[in-house]
């Protein structure tokens, strides 16, 4: 009984700590994030229209299928 008579208010004071510091580590990681270099911007950059090129292949390729086989889909649904 008396260590629960201690864990209580060892919790509750340590409980806000704890929460404060996972609020200031998490903001302090996003703020890393959004600080990027220009190399790793330029990279971002070119990833990002590497992903729009294929995107854009994709659709192709599908206008394709649905031209030559319209029923491609409904076999690959599963």
């Amino acid at each position: 009984m008396e260590f629960l008579a201690l864990l209580i208010p060892i919790s509750a004071l340590t409980l806000p700590i704890w929460i404060v510091w996972i609020v200031l580590h998490y903001k302090y990681k996003n703020r890393e994030f959004r600080s990027l270099n220009a190399e790793e911007s330029g990279q971002l950059d070119e990833l990002n229209a590497l992903a729009e090129q294929m995107a854009g292949r994709i659709k192709t390729l599908e206008t394709i299928l649905d031209a030559e086989n319209p029923e491609w889909r409904d076999s690959y649904a599963e």
